[in-house]
């Protein structure tokens, strides 16, 4: 099936989202889109996917002219899409999810579960995606959530797939998993658009790449074509892809965790007897593959969760029975790794959300009032500082993409004194521009002598930021090294079959 896209745009008010984009998708090629977050990617998706009406334009199918009015048009015309934010029902199983919206019936109209659930079968054979039909969604870790997805699609009888942001909440395993995923797909004859801003997965799996700025497409490219020039395209100006920093300058323990244990809901220990300490002036790296106790590990430093054993230390007190708005006031930063869940709220505009947690301070607050032109100045200070895209500092955050989300929450915990810095994740979903800023001021926080602590399963982002490494496995940190250890030693105690090479111990 050959899709065509002439002349679309979409305008919200005086607002240009996309602007006369012209895209051809041939059959059965990887078709990537490159943009930075807020370049208009997804709206234009969002137009094919029968989601938004096109302003101007038009979209053609084997050279004739289609309207999508719902998503059900879109569909039918053999269009499917998986969103960045997964559309599944968690209660549900597998089968379950796949059927919605196409419910087969017999007799007396029960549910044929067994039909839909053969079909997810048939599927997960044919394109290798490995899935249980009968398998809660909410059971699933998030790289076969993803996968149920693509089957949903693919059940629907989709021609061309839609892959929106696909690798945002993924470890590198299941990036590598979802790579020859699609490259199954494209050899049975599907058409991929694959939305990212990373310029290694383009390179790794695209026939051809356009690269969209500011709602226009400004070139096509191969994946020849290097991660530098891929990278001033998306930005429009040359960008560093390493981190510049100096040697650190190590200062007193900080943050000192001491045989933490953390329970879960259901009684399992998923953070086990773990010991480290942050230190003044170092960015102290946690590896590891998503699940094995980062994320829990993290709340217990913040108080979100309160450990079922051992201590935590800041400068000198313990502060273990602290609850988070008392992390906060202790001078810990938190950039938590779902910003939607814990970052900010949604339907709070930009100004609101950039003195979340501190608008009790006297900077903010006059007594009981707060001091609204201070927030207001506020707002407009670090818009421009930390260029955050949006209309209007009244704009709610949920209007925002993705990455600029991420700044929103950046920005806050940038904006006070900070003895220790948690940053999990610090820059999922964020386009190459962005990732070079955030970095940057993680290093300038660091050599101002603030302890920083970050979470990532990007090892770029664990090699190219820490000065030491602790590595977690299945609750428990199995070796703390420094960034010259090779990469596939890291990678094998990740996995939990490795100790770390004489040398690379810290």
């Amino acid at each position: 099936m050959k899709l065509e896209i002439r002349g679309l745009t979409k305008r919200f008010g005086s607002f240009t989202a996309n602007d006369a984009i012209d895209l051809t998708i041939e059959p059965g090629e990887i078709h990537c889109l490159l943009g930075e977050n807020g370049a208009g990617k997804s709206t234009l998706m969002n137009m094919l996917y029968g989601l938004l009406d096109p302003s101007e334009g038009e979209i053609l199918v084997d050279d004739r002219p289609v309207t999508f009015v719902t998503p059900a048009d879109s569909i039918a015309a053999g269009i499917g899409m998986v969103h960045q934010h997964f559309m599944l029902v968690p209660v549900f199983t597998v089968a379950e999810n796949v059927m919605l919206g196409r419910e087969q019936t017999r007799g007396l109209g029960v549910l044929n579960r067994a039909e839909a659930a053969a079909r997810v079968r048939e599927l997960s054979e044919r394109y290798g995606l490995r899935v249980d039909p009968d398998r809660l969604v909410e059971d699933l870790p998030v790289g076969v959530q993803q996968r149920v997805e693509i089957i949903k699609a693919l059940a629907n009888d989709a021609q061309v797939l839609i892959l929106d942001e696909p690798t945002a909440v993924l470890t590198p395993q299941e990036i590598d998993e979802l790579m020859q995923i699609m490259r199954e797909l494209k050899a049975k004859g599907t058409s991929i658009i694959f939305i990212t801003h990373k310029l290694r997965e383009v390179k790794a799996v695209g026939d051809r790449i356009s690269v969209i700025r500011r709602g226009k497409v400004v070139g096509t490219a191969s994946p020849d074509t290097s991660e530098a020039e891929l990278a001033e395209m998306m930005v429009g100006r040359s960008v560093k892809l390493t981190v510049d920093k100096d040697a650190a300058t190590t200062g007193e323990v900080v943050l000192d965790a001491r045989g933490v244990t953390v329970v879960d809901p259901r009684g399992h220990q998923v953070v086990k007897d773990v010991s480290f300490e942050a230190r003044a002036g170092e960015v102290l790296g946690i590896a590891g593959v998503q699940g094995n106790g980062q994320t829990e590990l993290i709340k217990s430093l913040l108080g979100l969760v309160r450990p079922a054993a051992g201590e935590i230390w800041l400068d000198g007190r313990n502060i273990s029975t602290h609850g988070p708005r008392e992390s906060l006031e202790d001078g810990i930063g938190y950039i938590p790794e779902d910003r939607a869940h814990d970052g900010y709220v949604g339907s709070f505009s930009v100004r609101e959300n950039l003195v979340l947690d501190l608008y009790r301070s006297d900077d903010f607050s006059r007594g009981p009032a707060l001091n609204r032109e201070a927030i207001a100045a506020n707002a407009r200070s670090r818009i421009e500082e930390f260029d955050i895209r949006t209309e209007t500092a009244d704009s709610p955050v949920s209007s925002l993409s993705g990455g600029n989300q991420q700044k929103v929450v950046v920005a806050r915990e940038f904006s006070r004194p900070l003895k220790v810095l948690i940053a999990s994740q610090p820059t999922r979903g964020v386009d190459v521009g962005s990732i070079e800023f955030i970095h940057k001021r993680i290093i300038e926080e660091r050599d101002r002598g603030t302890a920083v602590i970050i979470v990532s399963t990007e090892l770029d982002e664990i090699f190219g930021l820490s000065d030491r490494i602790a590595v977690m496995y299945d609750g428990r940190i199995v070796g703390t090294v420094t960034p010259d250890i090779a990469r596939e030693d890291i990678g094998l105690m990740m996995a939990g079959a490795h100790e770390p090479a004489e040398g690379g111990a810290a």
